[in-house]
């Protein structure tokens, strides 16, 4: 049976379990299956590799002594061992990053995980099912990873879960203009379910500069990331898994926001940022403490911008994802954005067409790519538009990488990607066009600046409408958000007085 066709009868057989709500649950239960099953093909191997080495987690634990035999415990007995053994064994363990570190992944994974199926022969049927992917073959593994990716963006048809996935097309594009080299810290300090990590090893594996077994130990120590929901971090973790990272410890469960600004000192500093933080919604009471008082707020997007400024290298450069509201808002947002000016070379901003994460938001997105260490004299803006006939990117027409082709072509003189990054002999043309700091200041910082090459369109078609509808419904609500801080703000500040 093909791997497509092992996944699809898993999903059906969990289908049948009353206790498995939805699409969420579904993906959560086959998650932490798959991870135990990876995690102990993996096992295996490095046990091959090394006559002494010895497992993190107890024998009994291990895929192979529970699940993988088809006539083993079932029904109530396996439901007992999953609740009773299995989660607290792994929840429990007594594993730090440095003691026990393998040990640890497994118990962060499970930290906050579940068991939604009640009918333990049913959970048999799925453990039997996951046990017929060979995580040993490269080929399966391969073809697994392909649909890990298709899984992974099944979770934005579960509710609020898209926000986890940012479209492969965009996390590519991002990756490949950025170009990750080997030996440099790359960080998402919002990494959802990892691709833009994912898609950073892909790149480097791709240029072709793994040529040792130390090579190979310089990239696992390379990628970092951090994601507070329970569900994202231990797809991540499972992702990292999938790509060869036999430890991926600097995946951290943890709300990357919580620690103080001031508390990120240079070891924690790192080469490359890509990320696509969680925008339009708010930090719990307390989080903006963390940051100067001159640009506390609580709207999450404005909180990792600041962040990213600082983690980053001198030299170390980001490609990020924000929303309009940043580019055109005010306040707060413009103390961040001087900042971003001053201390970073922001030389590249790519508008994003509306609906490249639609139905999930409507809100228009921009990719801002910076440096740190100087400061912006001239921002590059290059707009991608839409394909000739198409309305708008949806769930089963997704954007695809060769709608930035022409972007990527333009984006500099030079045959290899090396050359490319130095941005030589950029063009002005109906998509690209250069604005100066000193025009930036007059705006007030206010980066929303259309393509002075299109004139503006009055559109009668109904879709667009209603899409324009509901992203000045967002933008209004920014503006509300941004309002109730600055009265937050001052209310505080009466008090103080």
């Amino acid at each position: 049976m093909s791997v497509s066709n092992i996944v699809k009868s898993i999903q059906d057989i969990m289908r049948k379990d009353a206790g498995v709500d939805g699409d969420a649950q579904r993906i959560g239960q086959m998650a932490w299956l798959l991870f135990l099953k990876i995690f102990d093909a993996q096992e295996e191997e490095l046990e091959l590799m090394d006559d002494n080495y010895e497992s993190p987690i107890s024998e009994e634990l291990l895929w192979r002594n529970w699940a993988s035999d088809k006539e083993g415990i079932t029904g109530d007995a396996m439901l007992e061992f999953i609740n009773d053994k299995l989660f607290p064994g792994l929840k429990n363990l007594h594993a730090t990053p440095k003691s026990n570190a393998r040990g640890f992944v497994a118990k962060e994974a499970f930290s906050d995980a579940f068991n939604y199926m009640k009918n333990g022969t049913l959970l048999r049927q799925v453990v039997n099912k996951v046990d017929e992917i060979d995580f040993h073959s490269s080929n399966e593994r391969h073809t697994f990873g392909d649909l890990y990716e298709k899984i992974l963006k099944d979770l934005q048809s579960s509710g609020n879960s898209g926000e986890f996935y940012t479209p492969r097309a965009v996390t590519r594009f991002m990756v490949d203009m950025i170009s990750p080299k080997l030996g440099e810290k790359v960080m998402d300090p919002a990494c959802g379910t990892g691709g833009f990590l994912a898609c950073t090893m892909d790149h480097i594996l791709e240029s072709g500069c793994i040529k040792t077994p130390e090579d190979n130990q310089t990239l696992q120590k390379q990628i970092y990331g951090v994601e507070k929901k329970q569900l994202p971090h231990l797809l991540c973790t499972t992702n990292m898994l999938l790509h060869g990272i036999e430890v991926p410890s600097q995946i951290r469960h943890d709300n990357t926001l919580a620690r103080p600004l001031r508390d990120w000192g240079p070891r924690d500093r790192v080469d490359v940022v890509v990320a696509n933080p969680p925008f339009g919604g708010m930090e719990e009471d307390g989080i903006e403490l963390n940051f100067p008082a001159a640009t506390r707020t609580r709207e999450t997007a404005d909180l990792f911008l600041q962040l990213i400024i600082h983690i980053l290298e001198t030299n170390g450069r980001a490609a990020i994802i924000l929303p309009d509201g940043t580019l055109f808002g005010e306040g707060v947002k413009t103390k961040i954005k001087e900042k971003l000016l001053t201390e970073c070379n922001l030389h590249t901003i790519v508008r994003l067409p509306n609906s490249v994460f639609a139905p999930y938001t409507s809100i228009k997105t921009n990719i801002l790519f910076f440096e740190k260490g100087t400061p912006t004299e001239n921002i590059w803006y290059y707009e991608v538009p839409l394909p000739p006939g198409v309305k708008a990117f949806n769930k089963t027409k997704p954007m695809k990488l060769e709608q930035f082709d022409d972007c990527a072509q333009w984006w500099g003189e030079g045959e290899t990607q090396q050359e490319k990054q130095l941005r030589n002999n950029r063009q002005a043309n109906e998509q690209a066009w250069l604005v100066t700091i000193d025009e930036i200041k007059a705006r007030n910082y206010n980066l929303d600046i259309k393509n002075p090459h299109e004139e503006d369109q009055v559109s009668h078609d109904p879709d667009e409408l209603l899409t324009s509808y509901a992203q000045q419904q967002g933008d209004i609500q920014g503006l509300r958000n941004q309002l109730k801080d600055i009265l937050a703000e001052a209310l505080a500040g009466g008090a103080k007085e």
